[in-house]
Order: C-alpha cells, then sequence, then structure tokens
C-alpha cells in the first residue's frame, strides 16, 4: 500500500509536469515569418504567425496570420527530448524555395509538437530533393 499511494503521488507529480510544458489556449506563440510556408496542406504568407492550443489536450493547433486573414487547423503529436529548448521557436523543413511547418519547441520544455507532413513535403522527400531545417526563434505570450 506504501509503494502504491507513492507512486500515485509520483505519477500526478509528472503528470503536472508534463501538462504545464504544454501550450495552452491562453498562451500564444508568436513569430515574425520572413516567408510564406505550408502547413496542414495550406499555404500560410509571411507576416506575424500566432500559434496557440485549439484543444484542451493541446493536440489540435490553432495557426493564424491576423494581416493575412488566415486562420487554420493542424493536429499535433507531442514528442519528448533529451534536452529542454533554450527558446520557443518554429522548426521548418526548407525544400528549395518551400518551407513547411513541421514543428513547435517552447523555451525550458522538453516536450516538441510534430506536425504532419503535407503532400508537397512528402513529394519532394520522395524526390530525393535536398532539405534542411530552419528553425525561427519566437516569443511566448
Amino acid at each position: 500500500m506504501k509503494h502504491a499511494k507513492w507512486m500515485l503521488a509520483m505519477t500526478l507529480a509528472l503528470l503536472s509536469g508534463f501538462a504545464s510544458a504544454q501550450l495552452t489556449s491562453e498562451q500564444k506563440l508568436v513569430a515574425q515569418v520572413p516567408f510564406e510556408f505550408t502547413v496542414a496542406n495550406k499555404i500560410v504568407p509571411a507576416g506575424k504567425c500566432i500559434v496557440q492550443s485549439a484543444t484542451m489536450n493541446a493536440r489540435t493547433l490553432m495557426i493564424r496570420n491576423a494581416g493575412a486573414t488566415v486562420n487554420l487547423f493542424a493536429s499535433a503529436t507531442l514528442s519528448e527530448t533529451k534536452k529542454p529548448a533554450v527558446q520557443s521557436a518554429l522548426v521548418f523543413n526548407h525544400y528549395g524555395n518551400q518551407y513547411f511547418l513541421s514543428g513547435i519547441k517552447l523555451a525550458d520544455a522538453k516536450t516538441i509538437y510534430k506536425l504532419p507532413e503535407s503532400k508537397a513535403e512528402a513529394e519532394l522527400r520522395a524526390q530525393n530533393v535536398p532539405h534542411a531545417e530552419e528553425v525561427l526563434l519566437a516569443s511566448l505570450k
């Protein structure tokens, strides 16, 4: 019984740590993106990009470009990294002159949001087009 109580306390402590590392609907990740990019098979123009959770479990993200009146929802999977991110950032895969939002990192958190690959990105990857990862710093507001 002592072990069960101890395990319950540890589980609750870990879960509360994971919850604090997730983007909430009240928090907004804001970045000035200097290029247009694709997410969820939709193109988002360059400009001020705002990302926030659209659901309680933080698995659906709302991505907005207020200046271009673009609003979309994208599903994300959460994964853990070995080290916490130093700063909040949007992570893009860059193929030639095309950018695809692939992940979102939160400062001081080991959790990273992974976005699914779009059809256009899958085609470029299948063609073995060289690519690079671009990290664009963002602020949490």
